[in-house]
């Protein structure tokens, strides 16, 4: 087998999203330079051998490992701890139009309790506050003097960071809320959001038609 595969394999197994077995990487290179070529999945086994010892050679912080008959990237396990750092701060900026409504409510009202939160949205809110006490912007603050003593929730710490403030008191005033709504750059960004979104829904819907049409057939 020329070397030139080496680089070739490398990329079929960067690129694949799981893990991909050798028979579908000569597959690919069959397709493309024809059914006469001599590559096996013994070539293939002794290629990604090649490839690791590269990376060890040149201190990179990567591996192909060996995964369900197949091959995928990974990070080596002693950069797992930054990697998984990073994975769960980016978890934590992901948040739905409701738990920004929900944070925000908690943000300017707190402490405030659940039965409080929820006359003002006016829908149920165990799973936003859940999910807001999993990302740890807010926390529990007690119990309020009141029939039932229900709990208080109140911001964190993290929420200071994720919206780069210093103290709560540097949250915008509602009237400065409003001057920002009306702000043409903000409309324009809303508007950007707001259709990504609307993609991201027709793309999802595809995809559940074409595995729904897979499965009639």
């Amino acid at each position: 087998m020329e070397k030139i595969y080496n680089s070739i394999i490398e990329a079929l197994i960067f690129a694949s999203d799981e893990s991909i077995h050798a028979s579908e990487i000569i597959n690919a290179i069959k397709e493309i330079d024809g059914d006469d070529t001599e590559i096996n999945a013994k070539d293939v086994d002794a290629a990604v051998d090649e490839i690791n010892k590269y990376f060890e050679d040149n201190d990179r912080s990567f591996q192909i490992v060996r995964i369900a008959n197949g091959y995928t990237f990974a990070t080596k396990l002693e950069y797992a701890k930054y990697v998984g750092f990073l994975s769960s701060e980016k978890s934590k900026r992901r948040l739905s139009q409701a738990a920004l409504e929900t944070l925000a409510i908690i943000a300017y009202k707190q402490p405030i309790t659940k039965p409080e939160l929820e006359q003002i949205r006016g829908v149920n809110t165990d799973y936003m506050i859940n999910t807001l006490l999993e990302k740890n912007l807010i926390t529990i603050k007690g119990r309020a003097e009141t029939i039932g003593r229900p709990l208080l929730y109140s911001t964190t710490d993290e929420f200071l960071k994720y919206f780069g403030l210093n103290t709560i008191a540097d949250l915008p005033k509602p009237r400065e809320i409003e001057e920002i709504m009306q702000d043409e750059d903000f409309l324009e960004q809303k508007r950007k959001i707001m259709m990504n979104e609307i993609e991201e829904i027709i793309e999802n819907e595809t995809d559940m038609s074409g595995e729904e049409n897979d499965s009639i057939e």
